[in-house]
């Protein structure tokens, strides 16, 4: 059966990854963008699930991105109406303010490759069925979700980076948060959003962008398909 999923793009050039746009089409999962800065939300009752990316904005900022607003109010529509919700870097730290939880600065700016962990909670949960419990992630973000979190909410995943790599809320699987962006660790995508966010990454402390190019080559394979078997799991848990 057809499936569609309603997607929150945040930025040009940084629309679903070249992982994510894969593997949603070998699950015959149609991926229906809205540019969220200039579209309208349509009614997430005629879609089977949200999906949000990440972006430049921070969940505060509601002042110099207005569109945060309805946006805000659209999550917790979702959540509400138990809408299937798996949300990538800014997409976590917004279902992590929907969920009551603090957002604010990381104690590091997280760019590039780094290991996450599993935590116990993690290594049981649905999505991760299949994968080790050391992952590779990519990462682009200075802020983050920060603990101590809700009750309601499950820490999946840490970093040396984050101590809050992923999230998901007791007894509902189908609603996660993730904080690495591990759907566009394909080299192409890094490519672009090395050029997309340069003046960011040249602010102090300057980011290698070199050895960022780098590692995605060493590890694009392996992380397209530790990405499928993710996406793979979430959608089955999910449909």
């Amino acid at each position: 059966m057809h499936k569609r999923f309603l997607v929150f793009q945040h930025l040009p050039w940084e629309g679903p990854g070249t992982f994510l746009r894969r593997s949603a089409e070998r699950q015959s999962l149609e991926l229906c963008i809205v540019e969220i800065w200039h579209q309208s939300i349509p009614d997430l009752r005629s879609f089977d699930g949200l999906i949000v990316l990440g972006g430049s904005p921070n969940v505060d900022e509601e002042k110099a991105y207005p569109f945060l607003k309805n946006e805000k109010a659209a999550i917790r529509r979702a959540l509400e109406e138990d809408l299937p919700y798996m949300g990538f870097c800014l997409g976590h730290q917004l279902l992590a303010d929907a969920l009551g939880a603090r957002v604010g600065p990381n104690f590091c700016r997280s760019v590039g490759f780094t290991q996450g962990l599993l935590t116990k909670t993690g290594l049981k949960h649905p999505v991760f069925d299949g994968l080790p419990g050391n992952l590779p992630l990519f990462k682009w973000h200075a802020q983050a979700v920060l603990p101590p979190v809700p009750k309601a909410i499950d820490i999946l995943a840490t970093s040396p980076q984050c101590q809050v790599e992923a999230i998901s809320v007791e007894g509902r699987p189908h609603v996660i948060g993730l904080q690495f962006d591990n759907h566009a660790a394909c080299v192409n995508d890094v490519q672009i959003w090395l050029a997309g966010d340069e003046k960011w990454l040249s602010e102090p402390p300057r980011v290698n962008t070199s050895a960022i190019l780098a590692q995605a080559r060493e590890q694009e394979t392996l992380m397209g398909e530790q990405f499928e078997i993710l996406f793979e799991n979430y959608i089955r848990s999910v449909l």
